[in-house]
């Protein structure tokens, strides 16, 4: 039998759909929100910064069934019902990757993208940065994670426009914004 003792992502997990001002409407099982064109649902992706100028990337578990084994920001997942974005976003922080760290909000974003014909994430999303000391070793999670690694902040563009990396949508989109509107917030090295 295989071990499920770290699975903490579940397809029947009820996900809150929300409209575009983020009012829940209802909620629906993870993975119907996701199928085909998906259903507009509440989620939040994390960057974690260090104070070397870095800023820590996952690569997504081959579990997963949109966008496996592709690079992404630190971490993104969804609140559960009834569960404030504060206390999902550190449970997850924890979950996925063991790490804590003080996160900030800065900004919601309304997205959809298509995961060749197996589904899509059609989320509005909230974008929180955070900061640890030094490079952190993260004891991901094998069915969240495949690895993991610090990647200067300078070098984030060159990642995201490689023929060689892949990269998720949201994490790109994500990415391009902070650098232009709150680049003065991150931590960059001395």
């Amino acid at each position: 039998m295989a071990d499920t003792s770290n699975i903490v992502s579940f397809d029947n997990e009820p996900l809150m759909l929300v409209d575009s001002d983020d009012i829940v409407i209802g909620y629906e099982e993870k993975a119907a929100a996701h199928r085909g064109n998906g259903l507009l649902h509440r989620a939040f992706s994390i960057f974690l910064f260090n104070d070397h100028g870095e800023v820590l990337l996952q690569q997504r578990s081959k579990l997963k069934p949109l966008w496996p084994e592709y690079w992404s920001n630190t971490c993104c997942s969804h609140p559960r019902r009834g569960e404030t974005l504060s206390h999902a976003t550190r449970r997850r922080l924890k979950e996925e990757l063991n790490l804590e760290a003080e996160l900030t909000f800065l900004y919601k974003f309304q997205y959809h993208a298509m995961f060749n014909n197996i589904g899509s994430e059609h989320e509005l999303c909230s974008v929180f940065i955070g900061n640890v000391m030094g490079r952190p070793l993260p004891e991901f999670n094998p069915t969240e994670i495949a690895d993991t690694t610090w990647v200067s902040v300078d070098s984030v563009d060159e990642w995201l426009h490689s023929d060689s990396i892949q990269t998720t949508p949201w994490f790109a989109m994500e990415w391009q914004r902070i650098k232009n509107e709150f680049r003065g917030q991150l931590p960059l090295s001395a």
